[in-house]
């Protein structure tokens, strides 16, 4: 009876000393030892992990990849373009002693550095690489979170940018940037296929210009095409010689030399005139030689001559 008392009193001591000094890690964790205080660099691995009672204390780490989302940062690209950026952040332990020693929460650690890094990746960008070239700003933002995180005991699986947010007069203006980008694009294809529809017509001009008869057949074809849609359209045909004759025929004679043009009024010769002061000088009864009074002449008085008898005439 004793001897079953002593077996069951051990078999007691034995549950209790294992219920204090056995512990169980899980497949997603490690093991960290802390004996009377100093951190043992042994690991302990996932199953069950004998400690010490009193002495030895065990603290689980989880290894498992984190993710962790980055709350939006708003800040002013290097083309001063206000924008607020969000992302999110892989990360895992890759040393529990050194994430357990060595910072207080690196959980709260790693969202702190990685809000500031993108802050400065914020600054540093262009609004063009944010939206359309984010990759090479994925690698810089997780270099920069590299550099603590690794003494830390933090490995950076991979850093992604989500979203851009612009303000509403930007989206308008890049909205109408894409618009009259657009509208480039189809302006310079509209001109390229004119040009070449103009080169394939000015080669088939030169071909029907070496054989008249293909020109009528042109004709004959397109009054066939025109008569083929049921519509009241009459097409008549004007054969092209009739009219090159008639354009031959009504072509303007040479202008015939110029004639000698009649003298102007600048080259008529006037007779010369008496000066002023002699107008007002001569009496108003005497006339001018060859001048004339009322319209007439002035009338000469014969020379007195001599009769037959020697007497004179009176």
């Amino acid at each position: 009876m004793i001897i079953l008392d002593a077996i069951l009193g051990a078999l007691i001591v034995l549950a209790i000393w294992a219920g204090v000094s056995i512990r169980v890690v899980q497949q997603y964790q490690r093991g960290v030892v802390f004996r009377f205080g100093r951190v043992r660099d042994e690991v302990r691995d996932p199953g069950l992990a004998w400690l010490l009672p009193i002495a030895d204390r065990l603290k689980r780490v989880n290894v498992q990849i984190i993710t962790m989302p980055i709350p939006a940062q708003e800040g002013i690209t290097r083309d001063n373009v206000t924008v607020r950026v969000d992302a999110v952040v892989y990360y895992r332990v890759v040393d529990p002693v050194k994430a357990t020693v060595n910072v207080q929460d690196y959980n709260f650690a790693i969202s702190q550095v990685a809000q500031t890094s993108l802050r400065s990746i914020i600054g540093k960008s262009e609004l063009d690489d944010l939206l359309a070239n984010r990759e090479p700003l994925n690698q810089g933002l997780e270099l920069m979170l590299d550099s603590p995180a690794l003494g830390w005991g933090i490995e950076i699986d991979r850093v992604e940018i989500k979203d851009v947010a612009l303000p509403e007069s930007m989206k308008r203006s890049m909205s109408r940037q894409a618009e009259a980008e657009r509208e480039r694009r189809a302006r310079i294809i509209t001109a390229d296929g004119e040009y070449q529809a103009s080169a394939r017509l000015s080669e088939a001009a030169a071909i029907m210009s070496t054989t008249p008869a293909a020109l009528q057949l042109r004709l004959l074809q397109t009054v066939v095409e025109v008569a083929a849609e049921k519509n009241s359209t009459l097409v008549l045909p004007f054969p092209v010689e009739l009219l090159r004759f008639l354009d031959s025929v009504t072509e303007k004679p040479a202008p015939a030399p110029e004639q000698a043009a009649a003298p102007g009024p600048e080259q008529l010769e006037l007779p010369d005139l008496p000066a002023l002061d002699e107008v007002l000088a001569r009496d108003p009864l005497e006339a001018a030689p060859g001048e004339t009074v009322n319209g007439s002449r002035p009338e000469v008085a014969a020379p007195r001559g001599r009769d037959h008898d020697g007497g004179t005439e009176v």
